[in-house]
């Protein structure tokens, strides 16, 4: 793919690349386990949800927002996605967009990342 193209796909699919980096600084200074969790839905998200470049910007910024929150109120990563991490992924993004169909692969290598992200967090902990 010529680089034109590859940087129009790009930016079809983050939105512009200053607000892009303005995310990715944002999910950097995360703790350790809330920034593993953003980056697996990240993952999720980029291979499964439709193209929109504004729209997913703007998902992607407020995936941090919810996610920083979280980390600066000590809310369990299960508390925020709670039990089925694929289906709360498929809420998140029905906010911005159709959706799009998820295989059952997928929805288990996001749980399993959401797992290794939680650790011991239960949401029961406070």
């Amino acid at each position: 793919m010529p680089d034109a193209e590859k940087s129009g796909f790009i930016a079809k699919m983050i939105g512009p690349k200053k607000r892009w980096r303005a995310y990715k600084a944002r999910v950097a200074e995360l703790p350790e386990n809330y920034r593993t969790g953003v980056e697996a839905i990240e993952r999720h998200l980029m291979h499964f949800v439709p193209i929109d470049g504004d729209a997913n910007a703007s998902m992607f910024e407020d995936l941090a927002d919810l996610f920083e929150q979280a980390a600066a109120n000590g809310t369990p990563i299960r508390e925020v996605v709670g039990e089925d991490p694929a289906e709360f992924v498929k809420e998140f993004a029905e906010n911005y967009s159709d959706g799009g169909y998820v295989p059952a692969r997928a929805r288990k290598q996001l749980t399993d990342s959401i797992e290794r992200a939680a650790g011991g967090q239960t949401g029961a902990e406070g």
